[in-house]
């Protein structure tokens, strides 16, 4: 289902609009859709260029790990030396 949108704009900047739809061979109403479509484009691939850096960004810092035991088994230690001490 088609839904209509009213945006109000100033002569001038319709103007503009109305020139650079004509100089591409398009009516105002195709110039609009194909300007929200291109800027929600641009929004989405925002994100996801975010999310890609920070996982290369934590791909590239490295941290001690072990068997999962034996970290636990540290983790246990360490709660019982504190309480000792």
């Amino acid at each position: 289902m088609s839904k209509r949108l009213q945006v109000i704009l100033d002569d001038a900047e319709l103007t503009e609009i109305q020139a650079t739809a004509q100089k591409q061979r398009m009516t105002v109403a195709e110039w609009v859709r194909q300007a929200l479509r291109s800027a929600r484009r641009s929004v989405s691939e925002g994100r996801a260029d975010k999310k890609i850096e920070s996982i290369r960004a934590s791909a590239r810092h490295e941290f001690p790990t072990a068997d999962i035991d034996q970290m636990l088994s540290e983790i246990e230690r360490g709660y019982t030396s504190v309480d000792s001490g």
